[in-house]
């Protein structure tokens, strides 16, 4: 009898209750932080940098909690990407977070991210937040989302 084929894990299983409609205290959370070329928001090199950071922590034997990977569109053209992280990482730009943040988890396919981002102002507005930098955490490549059935996308708003 032959074992049945399992697909390797690349991006483990996302649970959205833990970050929605959350709001999170952080005092100098560290991560690492990269760039990544974009076309019109659309990521270029994402997969050359996300494995150029994970061999640098590898390198570091740093965990990366929560799997925790936002991305800070700064333009059409690039957008930064802080990978957390337990310790400084070597080689890398090591960098924190500190202060309030909302969270709230999206589902469905990236060309929704206007409505969602409607629809955060919205939530933060009505939680009395003013949002000062808004971060996007895509908590899976796109083929583990289709292996789970499930594309979560949560927004992360540092709030005032």
């Amino acid at each position: 009898m032959e074992k049945p084929s399992i697909e390797p894990e690349c991006c483990p299983e996302f649970d959205p209750e833990p970050w929605n409609d959350r709001v999170m205290e952080w005092d100098r959370k560290k991560f690492i932080k990269d760039r990544v070329r974009t076309f019109l928001y659309m990521p270029l090199n994402f997969g050359g940098v996300m494995r150029r950071i994970n061999a640098l922590t590898e390198k570091a034997g740093a965990d990366i909690p929560e799997w925790l990977c936002l991305s800070d569109h700064t333009s059409k053209w690039n957008m930064d990407i802080f990978l957390a992280v337990d310790r400084d990482v070597e080689g890398a730009e090591n960098t924190t977070l500190s202060g309030k943040f909302f969270c709230r988890v999206y589902e469905g396919p990236f060309s929704d991210t206007g409505k969602w981002s409607e629809d955060f102002k919205l939530a933060a507005k009505e939680r009395e937040f003013e949002i000062k930098k808004w971060y996007m955490w895509y908590t899976t490549c796109p083929k583990c989302a289709k292996k789970y059935g499930k594309n979560y996308v949560v927004i992360i708003g540092k709030a005032e």
